[in-house]
């Protein structure tokens, strides 16, 4: 268990903290707001933005869609150096967030931004960005990592880099109270997710204090699925908040082996089919984890025990896989790909064309999944 952790993003939590931004953002910046569909100008989240950013000269870009895409992103991009921007504030949930990294790391690139993702540039800086989370989730608030589609060739990928860390980023849980129900499961699922790809994985050392705050997270998002009907109520939505950007501040995630291979495959998922990306997890974990059982065992047996409080067996872990998919189920989440119409076998041959296009070929802690083991993933996870 070896690693460097640091996490350089100021959290300010809590009811009202939006107004902080008008000290957090120095005066003689001038501002880009990065925002989604505009729910914000209905909830009352712009207008305290509006309110911090006073003395400031801003201007703002709208539009970002779920799944951000390059093809809109590049637009904010020509703005930030057209208007010489020195700060850009995404204001959402990740999907602005992760846009808005893309925004402004490309803003500080001269050639094709789509080269980030391809890793054929490497990020080494960026304009200074910070965030106003309003939909708690992929923990994208405060972390270096962000993933990015190009719709015109139907490819998701993912790049990071510690530049396009937020500086700052305002957690107030009544920025949730607007949010459609899908979104609140949605957050829930990803969450969950998030905190499996760094537990669930098969290091040869145990790390306590990691396997431990990630039990607790999992528990937490368990308890806020219970208690979902009391979900209008500020101790919920707070909890679900902190514990999803918990899920992937990196703390649980130090020094430990990580999976990434649900998230891998539900991207293409995602692409093909427009696919929530929580959703495309559900589809593809619990089959995942079977494909995997004997080498994760030992882990989805600890879970088992530490996380959903089973009794002891042989079976124990394949009894853990089944109570990941009642969690799903219970926040009417579905465990199998609907979206792709009849014809399963096209369906499948052409994740697996993007999987292999996209070099997802070993995929898992020890790149132990080929695409083979991806087939069979698939066979399972598709209706």
């Amino acid at each position: 268990m070896e690693f460097t952790y640091g996490n350089s993003t100021t959290i300010m939590f809590g009811q009202g903290q939006i107004a902080a931004i008008k000290q957090q953002i120095p005066a003689d910046k001038k501002v880009l707001v990065i925002y989604g569909g505009g729910s914000i100008k209905s909830n009352g989240v712009y207008d305290q933005v509006v309110a911090a950013l006073s003395e400031h000269q801003w201007q703002e870009f709208s539009g970002v869609e779920p799944n951000p895409t390059v093809e809109t992103m590049d637009k904010a991009v020509a703005i930030i150096k057209e208007q010489a921007i020195d700060f850009v504030l995404a204001v959402g949930g990740g999907s602005v967030i992760d846009g808005s990294k893309y925004a402004v790391a490309a803003a500080k690139y001269d050639g094709d931004g789509w080269d980030i993702l391809l890793g054929k540039h490497k990020v080494t800086e960026a304009v200074p960005l910070a965030a106003v989370l309003t939909l708690p989730a992929t923990g994208s608030e405060s972390n270096a990592g962000a993933v990015l589609t190009k719709a015109a060739t139907k490819t998701k990928l993912p790049f990071g880099s510690p530049a396009v860390q937020p500086i700052f980023a305002v957690l107030d849980p009544d920025t949730m109270k607007s949010l459609p129900e899908r979104q609140l499961r949605n957050g829930l699922v990803d969450a969950w997710v998030h905190t499996c790809e760094l537990y669930v994985s098969t290091q040869k050392e145990g790390a306590m204090v990691q396997d431990g705050y990630s039990e607790v997270l999992l528990r937490n998002l368990m308890t806020l699925a219970k208690d979902y009907n009391n979900r209008d109520n500020d101790g919920w939505r707070s909890n679900l908040m902190w514990t999803a950007n918990q899920a992937l501040s990196g703390l649980i995630g130090a020094g430990v082996d990580q999976d990434w291979a649900t998230h891998m495959i539900g991207h293409e998922l995602t692409a093909l089919y427009g696919v929530d990306h929580a959703r495309s997890l559900a589809i593809i974990q619990p089959a995942l984890y079977r494909n995997q059982i004997e080498v994760k065992r030992a882990k989805l047996e600890q879970m088992g025990t530490n996380v959903f409080a089973l009794e002891a067996g042989s079976d124990l872990a394949e009894r853990t896989i089944e109570a990941i998919e009642a969690f799903y189920h219970s926040l009417d989440v579905a465990t199998q790909l609907s979206e792709h119409g009849s014809d399963k076998a096209t369906t499948i041959q052409s994740v697996l064309a993007n999987l292999e296009a996209h070099g997802m070929v070993a995929l898992g802690e020890h790149r132990a999944i080929t695409l083979e083991e991806s087939r069979i993933i698939l066979e399972a996870s598709v209706a």
